[in-house]
Order: structure tokens, then sequence, then C-alpha cells
């Protein structure tokens, strides 16, 4: 395993290797930049392949936090943790208190929040090692309905750019992912009058959104496939790849999960094929701007913090004119947009 010679590895500040024997502690934590801030960004407690893959997220997704920090135009550089989960030994204080004093050895460079496999109240017990914590339940608490605020907000961008519609009443969007944040977007856009197609890995959940969204369930696979005008990709990264790039039938690709793209060419790929792609790091970056205004000195004020995240459909909506002006793909136009 490598890291200098890792193809995620983009000049990163500093990547730490934490492990902690009496908790079973193994993460690693990776700071991309801090040239605009603190790096921020959630820890994800996941079940790996091996070491190298968690470390290729770490690295992925603490670039694409500084990418999402400067588009959301927040004082913040990009960081992220990753655990390495072990199936046979359950998450404890313990090991989240031995992830704080890992976090807290940075000294500020790094501020950790929840992501997938952790909660505020996780955040909770960080926070009781060290100051370097956002998230937490006393504060703007679980960001999920923030960040489907956003990717709400930026699929109608998307509708408005691509289809020509103001309302998304009668649409069919097809969301892979039903956690927190894939549930928040299927109850507004049912509440918007959508069509919801839904795919998870966890069957109660697919009923739950049919009881409540009027949704059709489908397999995994099956969700590339349905016809639908939205794909909401809300799961984990990648989706976007050789094997599902072809398969798409939908004219918009707009969800919550971060790094979509398997590689730039598949957002080429969309490009060439009319497809318009909403940048992750664009349209979901409500949570960090929840987190944001959880910090704020003033106190945390739900009705601003949402405000905020509602610019994201404007951002999308400039972004998507500065690409059809050049002539170049969304992703493409992103990537120069938060690079100055």
């Amino acid at each position: 395993m490598t890291v200098f010679g890792n193809a995620s590895f983009d000049h990163h500040e500093q990547v730490v290797f934490a492990a902690d024997a009496d908790s079973g502690l193994k993460a690693v934590i990776a700071i991309h930049d801090t040239r605009r801030g603190p790096a921020l960004g959630g820890c994800r407690y996941w079940s790996y392949a091996d070491d190298a893959a968690a470390l290729t997220d770490a690295l992925r997704l603490s670039r694409g936090m500084t990418s999402k920090a400067v588009m959301a135009d927040l004082p913040y550089g990009g960081g992220k943790s990753v655990v390495i989960a072990d199936a046979a030994r359950p998450k404890s204080p313990e090991l989240l208190r031995a992830l704080g004093r890992a976090v807290d050895r940075l000294a500020g460079r790094y501020i950790v929040a929840e992501d997938v496999g952790t909660s505020p109240a996780d955040m909770d017990i960080v926070r009781t090692v060290t100051p370097h914590v956002a998230g937490l339940a006393e504060g703007g608490g679980d960001p999920s309905p923030a960040t489907a605020h956003g990717v709400w907000r930026g699929i109608h961008a998307a509708v408005t750019h691509a289809l020509r519609r103001n309302s998304l009443d009668g649409l069919t969007v097809a969301v892979q992912g039903l956690g927190h944040v894939g549930l928040h977007l299927c109850r507004l856009l049912h509440g918007e009058g959508a069509r919801l197609v839904v795919t998870d890995l966890r069957p109660a959940t697919m009923e739950r959104a049919a009881d409540e969204f009027g949704a059709l369930p489908v397999a995994a696979e099956a969700i590339y496939d349905t016809d639908a005008e939205v794909f909401a990709p809300c799961a984990l990264g990648g989706v976007i790849n050789d094997g599902t790039v072809e398969r798409l039938k939908a004219r918009i690709v707009a969800g919550s999960a971060n790094n979509q793209l398997a590689e730039d060419r598949h957002g080429a790929r969309l490009a060439e094929r009319g497809i318009l792609y909403a940048p992750d790091y664009v349209i979901n970056a409500g949570g960090l701007i929840n987190i944001h205004h959880e910090r704020d000195p003033r106190g945390y004020d739900r009705e601003r913090a949402f405000a905020h995240v509602g610019r994201i459909e404007q951002t999308l909506a400039d972004l998507f004119a500065r690409a059809a002006a050049s002539g170049i793909a969304t992703h493409t136009a992103a990537d120069r947009m938060a690079a100055g």
C-alpha cells in the first residue's frame, strides 16, 4: 500500500494512520488542504475490503471536501476520516474516544463530524475528548435534512436547465439509497408530486418508502435501467462507471453520494450522451453548510442555515450555464471553478 503513489493522492498535506489496540480502532485521517481554514469532514465507519481501499476512500473524500468548501464559499479546507469497521466487533464508546484522541493530536487542523456509519450521538462521545468536532446533537444535529434540501434545490436547477421545467410534479426520480439523506429527499420529492422509484440494500426500508411515498421498489441493479427523468445516487460512490454509464435512461444525474463518477471520463461520457450531471461536491454541500452555521458565534439558526443551503440551486444554474457556453462537461466546469 502506497500513499504518494495512490491515484487519488492530490498533494494532500497530511495523512495519518491511527490505531488503538484496546478499542480496536483502525483509522485513516486525510487532510487535503488547509489554506482556506481548518480541514472539516465527516468520519465514515465502513467495512472496507482492505487497508488500501480505506486509504483511497479517505484521499478521494478529503479532496472532494476541499472542492465542496470552495464552491459553497466556506472558510474550510478538505479533510476526511475513515474507520475500518470490524464486523465482529461493534462500534463502542471506547473506539469513538480513541478516534477523538487521534483527532485531538492534530491540534485543530482537522474537525471531525458525522458521515456514513456515524451519527451526531457518536460525535457527542468524540466531543468528550476533543473540542475539534462538529455535527453535534446539541447544535444543528443531523445534517442529513440539510443535505437533502440542497439536493432537492439542485434537482430543480437541473430540471430547469435540461428539461425547461420549473416543477418536479409528474416527473419520475430514481433514488438509489434510502439512508438518512435518501429518505429525506424522497419526502421532499413526493411532497412536490414527483413519482419515485427506489432501491436500497434493506428491504424493510424500501417497504417504508413504498408505504410513505407510494414509491416503486426495484432491485439494486434495476435502478440504472429505470425510465426516469432524474437518477439520484444517494448511496456510496463510483456508481457511474463502465458498467452503468451506458445503461442510464435518465436525462439528469443529481444525488447526494460523494464521488459518483468512478473516473472523470465517465463524466465526459454522460455529457456525450446528453445527460446533465450535477457535480456531487456542489449539489451535496448542504450538510457542510449546515455545520458551518452550527459553528456560528451567534448560535445555530435553522432558517438562516437552510436559506444558505438553498443557494446551491443558483450555484448549479450558473455552473450549467458556464459549461454550456464553454462546450465542456459540467464536472470539468466545476473543477475549474473550484480551482479558481
